[in-house]
């Protein structure tokens, strides 16, 4: 549930910027009522959360996230079943099509973890954390999210380099820790921004991105931003 509530406010974010570049008008009446109608319902459940205690939180994240995700997957077969779609032909085919997507951005695949591999090595990220932990710290702000930002920085870059650098904080402070968790929220709540421009745009041969990286990127801010967030409201 924390992962599906920090999700949401990256999602809003990136249609909002997206809107806003496209200049579509939020203030349209059925556009208003949905994103409308999707922020009161996270108001809603926050606000439900933050009555309840730890281990209330816990059961019912737990119980809420479980029937969210069967329900997704009884809704695809259910939707399948009404249109008369053949599941097992259609996974089959589209493991065909995905097979061939991934032999074709091969290239791209290497040149994205090859600059994901120096930017680990130069050293930046652990330079960029330390400046970030001191400057909290003489604003008098708590700094314990701080260790799981390699995850946060990591994961618009590579979606295997974030998730090493999640298990390197759970191995540090433990899988259970605060840390482990932040990082465990933002590894679900963000997406791997420049490895998708780079690799797929690459592969369908889209040179001109336009403002796909800059509302990507402020979804992922504001997936960061709710998942530290979310995860003091929770764990802390």
């Amino acid at each position: 549930l924390p992962i599906l509530i920090a999700t949401s406010f990256s999602t809003l974010a990136g249609l909002v910027s997206v809107a806003l570049y496209q200049r579509i008008n939020l203030l349209d009446k059925v556009i208003g009522a949905y994103l409308g109608g999707f922020i009161v319902l996270i108001g809603m459940t926050l606000f439900f959360l933050s009555r309840l205690g730890r281990e209330e939180i816990s059961t019912v994240s737990t119980v809420a996230a479980n029937l969210l995700l069967f329900s997704v997957i009884i809704s695809f077969i259910l939707m399948a079943v009404v249109k008369k779609v053949n599941v097992y032909e259609a996974f089959i085919e589209g493991a065909r099509d995905g097979f061939r997507v991934a032999v074709r951005i091969i290239p791209y695949l290497i040149a994205i973890l090859v600059a994901v591999g120096v930017f680990r090595a130069s050293g930046a990220m652990d330079m960029t954390v330390t400046l970030i932990q001191q400057g909290l710290a003489l604003l008098n702000v708590d700094t314990d999210f701080t260790a799981a930002l390699p995850t946060a920085f990591m994961k618009p870059l590579s979606g295997s380099g974030a998730r090493g650098m999640m298990v390197d904080a759970m191995n540090t402070y433990g899988a259970d820790s605060f840390v482990g968790r932040v990082a465990s929220v933002v590894q679900g709540a963000t997406d791997t921004t420049f490895y998708i421009i780079a690799v797929y745009f690459g592969s369908v041969g889209i040179r001109n991105t336009r403002y796909a990286v800059t509302c990507g990127l402020i979804a992922d801010f504001f997936g960061i931003a709710a998942s530290i967030s979310v995860a003091y409201l929770f764990f802390h």
